[in-house]
């Protein structure tokens, strides 16, 4: 159940992340979620990016423990 969690979270993080950070790239005014960052444009690709990152390792590492407890095939 708790990988189960861990996963979900780390996809949504890595949606969030590449949805904002392809707006972002299309449109550099449109910062999305992250208006209230400073920093303007790099600052906010970067936070979109690292959020890509996480979400991609935090719902990988679920996927593989789940699969590891035999959760998953």
């Amino acid at each position: 159940m708790k990988y189960g969690i861990f996963e979900a979270i780390g996809v949504v993080l890595l949606v969030l992340g590449a949805q904002g950070a392809i707006r972002q790239l299309i449109d550099h005014d449109n910062v999305g979620l992250l208006s209230w960052l400073p920093g303007g444009f790099a600052a906010s690709l970067t936070v979109y990016a690292l959020a890509v990152v996480i979400g991609v390792l935090v719902a990988g590492w679920a996927h593989g423990a789940s699969k590891a407890v035999g959760r998953n095939s």
